[in-house]
């Protein structure tokens, strides 16, 4: 992703193919459980039925599903389920299937564990190369969160370019390999997350999110991995209390 493409982030993905939405449903079938583990797809034709589709999408969406780790066709077996430990949990589909399907504690943990290795990471390259451009953007970014005129989603999208644009402001371009895993783990937190009591907390994340701006400006790489890190710490206790909220709430 260029730099310049980040104000055009959004968090609704939109699937326009026939491939995509082959792809999305099952995908979130397998990953909620519907589909058990070593257990069968349906047939080609039934799954062709079901979808309305050919069978060449149909071919090109199961092709799709196994470089995501989730399915394995065999000859004269079919195409099965794999186990967990082949699934691409970094991969952007594959995570956001895993917060429509339901997360746990567990899950959010090990998601913020991971935030937490490349993130802070990133905002202390970002302290060595981020240009005058990028923490101007960086600070308009942090500013509109929790802006008590934007909507839901506008701040999410807001925080979103914000850490995507760290990212790509840190010049890495393995840690940028890791953007998709960011989009859908931030779209997911926010989502599980939401509450309209709170699209005004507005100070304590902005302050937060300008620390970073303010480290990096300064071109201190160790401030600017501390204050990230306090702000994905923030973000691991926000998620772990929806979780338990919508645990009571069943």
């Amino acid at each position: 992703m260029r730099k310049d493409e980040v104000r055009d982030l959004r968090v609704v993905t939109n699937l326009r193919t026939s491939h995509a939405r082959v792809v999305d449903q099952l995908g979130l079938a397998i990953v909620g459980g519907q589909f058990a583990i070593g257990e069968p797809l349906p047939g080609d034709s039934e799954l062709e039925s079901q979808f309305d589709v050919s069978r060449s999408v149909l071919r090109e969406a199961m092709k799709t599903l196994t470089a995501k780790g989730l399915v394995v066709a065999k000859s004269r077996v079919g195409t099965r389920v794999t186990d967990r430990c082949h699934w691409n949990l970094i991969d952007e589909d594959v995570l956001r299937w895993h917060f429509k399907a339901g997360v746990t504690r567990e899950f959010i943990d090990y998601l913020y564990d991971v935030r937490l290795v490349f993130e802070p990471a990133s905002a202390a390259y970002a302290a060595l190369r981020a240009t005058p451009e990028d923490c101007a953007e960086l600070r308009r970014y942090a500013n509109l969160l929790g802006a008590k005129d934007l909507d839901w989603q506008s701040q999410v999208e807001a925080d979103l370019r914000f850490h995507v644009l760290l990212v790509l402001a840190g010049a890495n371009p393995f840690l940028e390999s890791m953007i998709g895993f960011l989009k859908a783990a931030l779209d997911g937190a926010f989502t599980l997350a939401f509450d309209p009591k709170l699209a005004g907390r507005g100070e304590t994340i902005i302050d937060t999110h300008l620390a970073i701006v303010d480290a990096i400006e300064q071109k201190d790489a160790d401030a600017a991995r501390a204050a990230t890190e306090k702000v994905v710490q923030l973000g691991r206790i926000t998620a772990l209390r929806a979780v338990d909220a919508s645990t009571n709430r069943t």
